[in-house]
This record gives C-alpha cells, sequence and structure tokens, in this order.
C-alpha cells in the first residue's frame, strides 16, 4: 500500500483504521463545532485519529429546490477552524476544476465525488493541489477501474491518494456492496476507504429526496473491517431527521462513539490474524 502522512495521520501505520466522519454538508458553525467537539472526545477516548469531512456546498441534489449550503467561503471558513481549533485534517467535496484552486485555500484533503470520479479534469486539478485525494469509486464503475481515476491524479506527481466505496448501482433507488470490490481496489496499491453511510443510500427514493436504510451501517462496517480496509467514511448529525441532506442515512452524533469502538475492537483482531 502507498504509504503517505495527511498532517498528523501516517497511513504507514495499522494499529488502528483512519475514520473520516462529519456531516453532510455544513449547515451552520455551531452544528458542526458540534460535531467536532464530539469527535475529539472520541480520539481523547480511544486514540484513532478523524479526519472531519463536510460538503460545503452540495451541487447534486435530487431535486433543484434541496438546500446547497450555507455560503461557500462561509462553510470553508468554518471547516478551516475546524482544523486549526482541533488539530484534525478536514476534507470537502469539489465539483468543478474552478473549485479547487477555492477549497484548496482552507482544508487538507479533496474529495471527488462518485458521480464526477472519471472527469479526468477535475482528477487532475485536485493532483495538482498538491493535497491528498479521496476519491469515491462512481456506482456506474467497475472497481477495477479506479486504479486509472487514481492513474489521472498520480501523473500529477500527487501520490497522495485513497479510494472509496460507496456502493454500486443495482436497478432503480438502489446500492449495493459487492466486497470483492473492496480487495480488487486495494490491488492497485491506493488505500481503500469504506463509506459505510452512502452505501446505504437509495438514490431519489424519497419525495425529492434520497432515502436510505441507516440500520445496515454496523453490520455492513463490520464487514468492509473483516475484509481489510485501511479507513472508514460515516456522516454524523446531532439530529439526523432535521438534516439539510442525506437525513436517511446520517448516523445520530450520540450513537457514534459505541460503533466506534466497536470497529476498533474488531480491527485490532483482524490485524492479529496471520497473513496468507
Amino acid at each position: 500500500m502507498q504509504k503517505f502522512s495527511i498532517g498528523p495521520i501516517e497511513f504507514s501505520s495499522t494499529k488502528s483504521p483512519l475514520l473520516i466522519a462529519g456531516p453532510c454538508l455544513i449547515e451552520s458553525r455551531e452544528m458542526a463545532i458540534e460535531v467536532a467537539e464530539e469527535l475529539r472526545r472520541i480520539t481523547a477516548a480511544t486514540g484513532v485519529q478523524f479526519i472531519f469531512k463536510g460538503s460545503y456546498r452540495k451541487a447534486n441534489r435530487t431535486s433543484g429546490s434541496s438546500f446547497t449550503g450555507i455560503g461557500d467561503e462561509k462553510a470553508l471558513e468554518v471547516l478551516a477552524d475546524i482544523g486549526r481549533t482541533y488539530g484534525m485534517p478536514v476534507l470537502t467535496d469539489v465539483h468543478e476544476t474552478k473549485d479547487v484552486a477555492l477549497a484548496s485555500r482552507y482544508v487538507d484533503v479533496l474529495q471527488i465525488p462518485a458521480f464526477l470520479s472519471r472527469q479526468t479534469e477535475l482528477l487532475v486539478a485536485a493532483g495538482e493541489s498538491g493535497l491528498a485525494v479521496n476519491i469515491k469509486k462512481g456506482q456506474f464503475m467497475a472497481p477495477q477501474d479506479m486504479a486509472r481515476a487514481a492513474g489521472k491524479v498520480s501523473a500529477t506527481g500527487n501520490r497522495r491518494i485513497m479510494l472509496t466505496e460507496r456502493g454500486t448501482s443495482f436497478g432503480y433507488n438502489n446500492l449495493v456492496v459487492d466486497f470483492r470490490g473492496l480487495v480488487k481496489m486495494a490491488e492497485s496499491g491506493w488505500p481503500v476507504i469504506y463509506d459505510a453511510t452512502h452505501s446505504l443510500q437509495l438514490p431519489g427514493a424519497g419525495d425529492g429526496v434520497s432515502g436510505g436504510e441507516r440500520g445496515y451501517v454496523l453490520p455492513l462496517a463490520r464487514a468492509a473491517v473483516a475484509t481489510g480496509v485501511n479507513g472508514l467514511f460515516f456522516e454524523v448529525h446531532p439530529d439526523p431527521e432535521r438534516a439539510m441532506s442525506d437525513a436517511a442515512t446520517q448516523i445520530p452524533l450520540g450513537d457514534f462513539a459505541p460503533l466506534v469502538s466497536q470497529l476498533l475492537a474488531l480491527y485490532g483482531c483482524v490485524q492479529s490474524l496471520p497473513s496468507s
């Protein structure tokens, strides 16, 4: 596996998985800070390190009337403040090449949304930023094809790349996770992250919004850890039912610490097994 660092987080260690967590969208400074405080508390209790995630603007809502954000620079300033205050790297999505220059001034990781994982100019621009790049696997892509997406970034000289599984389209309004894909993506040599919440979306299945099956987060996250992923991705919110996006799949903030503890225990068991 390619080894690199993102701030204080080193991918060369197998002591614990990388955890990426935060709200789907920066809805307010107060909400984002509440989530960051809980992530810091979990870090103090377990030693696991987080990358804080939050979209500064949503560009791919189901409905054109859906809430998209509080303003680009205002949301990005919230992310930058969290990084400085809590000492954790921060991640956000970019949707167009022009977004890269703006977001790069505030965050440590640029994320390529799944729908855009084949957009060559966007991947190249993200790579040229020099920041770490997390590429979500398109719901329409074969896992082995993600090596080509990563290749577009690494061709810029940037080798701080992560690949994230977030489910594959299975008919209309449904996603499934093929756990063979995690192994196939790992064969590329890049760290593999499992997105435990987006994988359970039911895209467009609600009334102008995406539905989801939050109740399966823990069993599928366990399966991903047992498969050998390098990290896990979660969207968490203080009150998911009132969230402005992804309400059906975000994890209630109060439920997150026990879930993390269980997954860390399982990760330790998997790492203690002899390699074959």
